[in-house]
């Protein structure tokens, strides 16, 4: 068995395990974080030994599924599948560690149930990421709807299931039409090679040959996929709702890592399987790039609850990695793929720790907040440390990715580099006006006013306040360190991350270039 399988069927078999504890929570809670531990730790045996000048797909195991249509479960990795595969190792442990700190399930619900279906939730992602048959990969990204379907109804805020509804229909129906794409690469073959096959290198072969009319037509069915699940303008819609609705930690999954299914499709099905389509629709994509980042960014500065203020923050930054995916260069390519980890890492922890300041005053609202830093000064800094990233300050992990999107599009894409570059501007003014609303000035608001004191509170000193709130105790800061690790370590040394993926980037990028 490669490290690969391991990575996949642990969580699953650990989602067994939990939902069969669900009666008790606290065996739920420590069975999960173990689970999720002993994950994070195998992280560094499939890392160790992925060798980025081998061969593109690693950790190769297959298994005939249906033989009368070629169809495998085979996995394999390439170093940004890897990215991904880390990223969502990572972030699950800091999800379950905080989870009593940012939710507060809803009357009925236990949390067995919830830690099972983020445990499916994580080992469907990681399969989907690997997949390397194209049927199996489409399976998967319908299949892993579902635990992410329940996370949201049944374990969200109140218009909980409006939010899940709404986000499975929009995906699900962007899979179906990938599908229809994918019958179509495998019926091209067939008439090519004699020999259906969903095989990814073998359509990836045949299907670049076809004329610009056929490679059209199935780039448009698996980008509308990608578009939705990504999401970019305008087919963005479902994500303030499930954002807003869905557990905090479930929306760091669900932003940090799920959605990053749409733009990995774009580098390994759309540009390899499609590059002449790929070149000739660009202009259009990168329209829908740009606007996603003026556009999330404007929204963003206009939110009144923080969770939707991260979901346009996050539709912002999905449009710079389209912008670098189609600015066709490798400097803009390896930003996109490097910006799709930091994103996961500077949103997640931003989600985080707003989810946590939501949790000690009860609301989600902006203005109901004020002057915390000075009862909250760990808090303060962590908030600050992600705010600073979600800007791409340099020094931080974001800041490089984004300085290559803007530096490799500025090379072929001059016009839609500049108009992204005002997004970098936007980007400074929301997350500052963010902090300055709820950390800054006199303590002020509805939830630093009322909320009722817990263990271990700070009096706020101000004359005539009436709110005790506690900062962050050591399990809070232990569980949020790997991600300010990370965002500052990534931001002053980001060698490490660029030399996994640029061999995967150059071999993506020359099948578009050399059309």
């Amino acid at each position: 068995m490669t490290w690969l399988l391991a990575l996949i069927l642990l969580p699953l078999l650990g989602a067994v395990a939990v939902a069969f504890l669900r009666r008790d929570d606290r065996l739920a809670m420590i069975t999960a974080f173990a689970v999720s531990i002993v994950e994070l730790v195998l992280i560094l045996p499939l890392w160790l030994s992925y060798d980025p000048g081998g061969e593109r797909l690693q950790q190769v195991s297959s298994l005939e599924w249906i033989p009368a249509f070629g169809v495998h479960i085979s996995f394999g990795i390439d170093g940004i599948a890897l990215l991904m595969i880390a990223v969502i190792a990572l972030l699950v442990p800091v999800v379950i560690a905080l989870l009593r700190s940012t939710d507060k399930l809803p009357e009925g619900k236990d949390v067995g149930g919830l830690l099972s279906l983020i445990l499916l939730q994580q080992a469907l992602t990681i399969a989907v990421f690997a997949a390397t048959d194209v049927f199996l990969f489409y399976v998967l990204f319908e299949i892993m709807l579902i635990p992410m379907y329940f996370l949201i109804g049944g374990y969200g805020g109140p218009r909980r299931q409006y939010a899940a509804v709404k986000f499975f229909l929009y995906s699900f129906l962007g899979g179906l039409i990938m599908l229809a794409s994918a019958i179509g690469a495998y019926s091209l073959a067939a008439d090519e090679i004699g020999e259906g096959t969903f095989d990814w290198a073998t359509l990836a072969g045949v299907v670049s040959e076809a004329p610009l009319e056929t490679q059209i037509w199935l780039f448009l069915g698996f980008f509308l996929a990608f578009a939705i699940k990504a999401p970019l303008v305008p087919f963005h819609t479902w994500l303030p709702d499930a954002a807003s609705q869905a557990p905090v930690g479930v929306t760091v999954l669900l932003v940090g890592v799920l959605d990053k299914v749409g733009t990995f499709g774009f580098l390994r099905y759309s540009l390899p399987m499609t590059p002449d389509a790929s070149a000739e629709l660009a202009p259009v994509v990168l329209v829908l790039a740009v606007v996603g980042v003026i556009y999330g960014s404007m929204l963003a500065a206009g939110q009144t609850d923080m969770r939707r203020f991260v979901a346009y923050v996050s539709i912002a930054h999905f449009g710079f990695i389209a912008l670098g995916i189609f600015a066709f260069t490798q400097q803009a390519v390896a930003g996109s793929a490097t910006y799709m980890l930091n994103h996961s890492l500077a949103t997640g922890m931003l989600i985080l720790v707003l989810g946590i300041v939501a949790g000690r005053g009860g609301d989600t609202r902006i203005d109901a907040y004020g002057g915390m830093a000075k009862v909250t000064p760990v808090l303060a800094a962590m908030l600050l440390i992600a705010g600073l990233s979600a800007l791409s300050l340099p020094g931080t992990n974001s800041f490089i990715s984004e300085f290559l999107v803007l530096l490799g599009a500025f090379d072929t894409r001059p016009a839609y580099a500049v108009v992204a570059t005002v997004g970098m501007v936007l980007a400074a003014a929301y997350v500052l006006w963010l902090y300055q609303r709820i950390m800054t000035g006199p303590v002020r608001g509805d939830a630093m006013l009322a909320a009722a004191p817990g263990p271990g509170t700070v009096q706020a000193p101000e004359a005539g306040a009436r709110k005790t709130i506690r900062d962050l105790g050591g399990r809070e800061i232990a569980a949020l360190a790997p991600l300010v690790v990370l965002i500052i370590g990534l931001g002053f040394y980001p060698k490490p991350v660029l030399d996994t993926v640029n061999p995967s980037v150059e071999q993506t990028i020359t099948a578009v270039q050399e059309r």
